[in-house]
């Protein structure tokens, strides 16, 4: 039987992950951060699923639930380790508090650095252990690769990640242990719904209420129509089995519009394309007699 860990797993992509893994014949590891949720998953997914917990900042209870797993494991190494756990901290970056942004690093960032250090001896870092050495997949973003207005701060955690990744799996060579990055676009999972509502009225106080206003209505729709969050966990699945699998993975709905074609096009093009469509309007304002003058307009 193969052995996994999973952090996040009370919703969303790390919940489905768990699913198809279980049903697959995975024994699964998988965090959640209080008692209540490891019991509703352990009631749901039966003798496949072992709960930690720990929140993916918190070093030393990491540490210690990871000393529980090794202990499980016996002398055999674990074969694979999701880092999932993530939020998105949604706003215009010139408004966003300090501690906002920070935090969204802590958990995206800091978190899968901990999270790693802790397991990578239980993946084959460490050679008292036997058995072949797992892989690591890490649950990127799109928004690694095109970042748009108001999630600058996620966009920055997983820019950050993929670096981080990068570099990882070329010093992992050493012990044999692979790397794999997956990209979801649009996922119907409840980070839609915690970090997109309430946006414009957060910041009505600034220019960009008018544009937070139908990037909510734009969010809100991406979440409803994206693919459903077991469509990653097949190709968390894909990753962890593949004989040789690709460093990285996309899952994006309609990918011409959405992924390609971005890409191709002039960053400046782009930005203004993508400006027009948030409603995202210049504050310059050019008169007949002063040249441009600079107006704040919390309507525009």
């Amino acid at each position: 039987m193969k052995q996994v860990v999973i952090t996040g797993v009370s919703t969303g992509i790390g919940y489905a992950s768990s699913k198809v893994l279980t049903a697959n014949g995975f024994r699964v590891f998988g965090s959640v951060r209080n008692e209540r949720d490891a019991a509703r998953l352990k009631n749901d997914l039966g003798d496949s699923f072992v709960p930690l917990i720990f929140d993916v900042t918190d070093e030393p209870s990491v540490r210690s639930e990871a000393a529980r797993v090794g202990e499980m494991l016996g002398t055999g190494t674990l074969d694979g380790l999701i880092n999932n756990a993530g939020i998105e901290v949604a706003g215009p970056l010139a408004f966003l508090a300090t501690e906002e942004f920070r935090y969204q690093l802590e958990v995206n960032l800091l978190g899968p650095f901990i999270v790693t250090k802790a397991f990578l001896p239980l993946l084959g870092a460490d050679p008292a252990r036997q058995g072949t050495p797992g892989r690591i997949v890490n649950i990127s973003s799109t928004s690694a690769r095109i970042a748009g207005p108001f999630g600058g701060a996620y966009a920055a955690s997983k820019f950050a990640l993929e670096g981080f990744s990068d570099s990882l799996r070329r010093e992992l060579i050493l012990f044999g242990i692979d790397l794999i990055l997956i990209r979801p676009g649009p996922i119907v999972t409840p980070i839609w719904q915690k970090s997109d509502t309430g946006l414009a009225e957060k910041f009505r106080e600034t220019p960009y209420a008018r544009a937070l206003s139908k990037f909510e209505r734009y969010a809100a729709k991406e979440g409803a129509n994206g693919y459903p969050a077991r469509a990653v966990g097949e190709i968390v699945l894909t990753a962890l089995t593949a004989r040789k699998p690709k460093a990285r993975y996309h899952i994006v709905p309609n990918p011409l519009p959405n992924w390609i074609i971005p890409q191709l096009l002039p960053t400046r093009l782009l930005d203004r394309l993508v400006a027009d469509f948030m409603g995202i309007k210049s504050l310059m304002r050019v008169t007949e007699n002063s040249g441009p003058k600079r107006r704040l307009d919390i309507r525009a």
